[in-house]
């Protein structure tokens, strides 16, 4: 059953064939099984689960055929999104103790309104910071591809939860490429929209310009079914868009014939992996094959991307985690005798390195006397990084490139230098400084010893274009069997 895709699933669960308890047991007998070795899940949450299985059993025989497409569906949740009676603990142990009171608007719709099942909150970079999966509290994530390599981040398990075939999809979040990366290292299609389609509301905030709800799935297909369910304007989130949303599974088998797709220059520079080369060319000869139009352009600002998130991301970090103080909620030392006391332990205790790294560099270029030589300056570079983008969608309807420069790599191969790790996300930055739809998509693979590690493509688009980027993945899948690969310890 695990094998199906969301839209079979949903078949099979409207003609009677299956039902959503026996579906939502066979990931759970899974996810027990296979988890152990990958450590995708922080809370499994079978109970509710086969409840909520048990509800959409009971709304499927009262009649299928006005079902929402989800229903019945299992789905897993990063631990980011806030869920209702549920530890949601952001990877921290800041968190750790926090049940939420309420659910996050992008659960809300997907689990009361779509009427999918909950299997369970998956371990995440601790309050998504960080590329590889390895600075959760709650112990590193694997790659089901190669169990001694990262699955990225900060989305890992969500990744590796949806690559081992533990959950059929997962929701999961991208500041500035953990959505797309870890769908990269890990064989995935993976979909970042436009900044303010998917509300934040409930979404632990990082990086509030930054942060973007999305989907991990093993097809655009399947991505399409989920963003539907989570896409829409919420008025509990400021930053969320009051647009329609475009039914997503439309347009998925329009021709491509026309299409206009740009290569960025910037991006195919010595640093990227030959063997990852030939695959992102191989990928552009199948697009000319199924009739776009291919041609060159420039982002000129593009190696400003990573200096640039560097500098906003860990600014608005600094502000959004001020509120963990030991005082209201989260983790609170032992033992202090002062207020200062308090809070300077409970921080130190309930925050990991990376998150005290990112925070100190936030406060500083933050402060007086560097506020207008740090965080201005890049609030500036960051509208032009955004201009390249505009200028390039007056040429071509959409970007091709790599997502990143290679294969997935060991475990604890970049936990000693920061910027190594941070360069990993030289290629998806850029889209989430422009607040634009990106998405992931496997194109190949590359051997490294016995092992047989994905490599994954990149699409951009311009604003609320998530329906013409999930066309030509859907396109490009039909033509092609790379989505369709798992790893062969999983099955």
């Amino acid at each position: 059953m695990h094998e199906l895709s969301i839209r079979e699933m949903s078949e099979a669960l409207r003609d009677r064939r299956i039902s959503s308890r026996e579906l939502t047991q066979h990931f759970l007998d899974r996810i027990a099984h296979f988890d152990a070795r990958l450590n995708s899940f922080i809370t499994v949450t079978p109970e509710r689960a086969l409840q909520q299985a048990d509800a959409a059993d009971a709304r499927l025989a009262q009649g299928a055929d006005t079902a929402p497409p989800l229903l019945g569906i299992p789905l897993a949740e990063k631990d980011i999104f806030c869920t209702e009676g549920v530890r949601t603990s952001c990877g921290s142990k800041m968190l750790d103790n926090f049940i939420a009171p309420y659910s996050a608007t992008a659960v809300r719709k997907l689990h009361d309104e779509a009427g999918a099942v909950l299997l369970g909150k998956c371990n995440m970079d601790e309050f998504a910071m960080g590329s590889s999966n390895e600075t959760s509290f709650y112990g590193p994530v694997k790659n089901p591809w190669d169990e001694t390599r990262v699955p990225g981040g900060s989305s890992g398990g969500s990744a590796a939860a949806v690559a081992a075939s533990l959950a059929p999809a997962a929701t999961a979040t991208d500041t500035g490429g953990s959505i797309r990366q870890p769908a990269a290292l890990t064989g995935l299609t993976g979909i970042k929209p436009t900044y303010g389609r998917v509300s934040r509301y409930g979404m632990i905030a990082f990086a509030s310009s930054l942060d973007q709800g999305g989907v991990l799935a093993h097809s655009a297909e399947d991505a399409a079914y989920v963003l539907q369910a989570m896409a829409g304007f919420d008025p509990r989130d400021s930053t969320s868009v009051d647009r329609p949303v475009e039914d997503y599974t439309a347009t998925l088998n329009a021709p491509l014939k026309g299409l206009r797709i740009g290569l960025p220059g910037e991006y195919f520079t010595d640093g990227l992996d030959a063997k990852v080369r030939v695959a992102i060319d191989a990928a552009t000869e199948v697009f000319r094959q199924l009739g776009a139009e291919v041609r060159p352009v420039s982002l000129p600002h593009a190696a400003l991307a990573v200096p640039t998130y560097y500098v906003v991301a860990p600014a608005e970090a600094s502000s959004n985690l001020s509120r963990y103080d030991g005082v209201r909620y989260g983790h609170r030392t032992e033992g202090a005798t002062s207020l200062e006391e308090l809070y300077r332990k409970s921080r130190a205790e309930g925050f990991g390195a990376e998150v005290q790294r990112r925070i100190m560099v936030g406060t500083y270029v933050l402060s007086h006397g560097y506020y207008d030589a740090y965080y201005r300056q890049a609030q500036k570079v960051r509208r032009l990084i955004a201009q390249d983008f505009d200028a390039a969608f007056q040429q071509v309807d959409m970007l091709l490139g790599p997502t990143t420069t290679d294969i997935a790599f060991k475990l604890g191969e970049k936990t000693a230098d920061p910027v190594s790790m941070y360069l990993n996300d030289v290629y998806t930055i850029a889209a989430n400084l422009a607040g634009i739809p990106a998405m992931n998509l496997p194109c190949g693979f590359k051997t490294v010893g016995d092992a047989e590690l994905p490599i994954g493509l990149q699409l951009m688009g311009s604003a609320f274009t998530e329906a013409r980027l999930l066309n030509a993945a859907h396109q490009y899948q039909q033509a092609t069997g790379w989505h369709q690969r798992r790893p062969v310890n999983f099955e």
